[in-house]
């Protein structure tokens, strides 16, 4: 099987949208994690995407913007929330390499009903907020529905200079085309497509979290591997595939 490369700006991969969001204000802490301990966690026909050996369980803070579907315009008020999720790297029979999202903490109820009735997503009900005072950056969640009651994460990064040239681990992590996800019966390849990420490197200030072991996962050791910031990208979603 030929993997697909890891690629920072592929040229888009499918004519119409079905979805289409903004992603700003990405926080992105990774830590390495043993193939074999996620394996068990990803969906039929998948198997963990690996560098160098390793995989890595990602936590990603954000907002949200701008929520619509196919051309038309943007949902009110329920197109722009916040949202936290803890995401591992999969690779598929085809080899398209994805995301696999161990849980999708977001602010709206709405939009986390119809993405776990739709698509099988494991969206979760939060409390969730994004300070900022300068170059720092405070992220908060507490969730209040499903699952572990109560489970909360806090997280603090101050943003860096811009990257110029991404390490081959920065790619990995952030040059992502698309989510495997399992539902009805089906696992399903759900492609997208956004411009090339604008990354700055980051200092993690501080960390307090519980949905990463919430999610399935073992605790983190240690600081991580990598910390990343971007102001930002607008993203596409295409129609998704079923697995062969």
């Amino acid at each position: 099987m030929d993997i697909e490369p890891v690629d920072a700006a592929p040229a888009r991969a499918f004519r119409r949208s079905i979805l289409r969001q903004r992603w700003e204000d990405l926080a992105f802490l990774h830590w390495p994690v043993a193939p074999e301990t996620v394996m068990p966690l990803l969906p039929a026909g998948t198997r963990p995407d690996t560098l160098d050996g390793v995989t890595y369980v990602g936590l990603i803070g954000f907002r949200m913007v701008g929520l619509g579907l196919g051309p038309g315009p943007a949902v009110p008020y329920f197109g722009s929330f916040w949202e936290t999720n803890v995401r591992l790297y999969s690779v598929d029979g085809t080899g398209r390499r994805a995301v696999v999202f161990r849980s999708l903490d977001a602010s709206r109820l709405v939009p986390v009903l119809v993405a776990r009735v739709t698509l099988r997503l494991p969206y979760m009900w939060s409390a969730m907020r994004l300070q900022r005072d300068g170059d720092r950056l405070a992220y908060r969640c507490r969730r209040r529905w499903p699952g572990r009651d109560g489970a909360t994460s806090r997280m603090e990064i101050r943003v860096g200079e811009p990257i110029v040239a991404p390490t081959p681990l920065e790619h990995f992590v952030t040059a992502r085309w698309g989510l495997h996800t399992r539902a009805y019966g089906h696992t399903l390849h759900l492609p997208n497509w956004h411009p090339r990420w604008l990354l700055h490197r980051a200092e993690l200030r501080y960390l307090d979290d519980e949905l990463i072991t919430a999610a399935g996962l073992p605790p983190p050791v240690g600081a991580p591997a990598s910390v990343l910031y971007s102001p930002g990208v607008p993203v596409r979603f295409g129609r998704p595939v079923s697995l062969r």
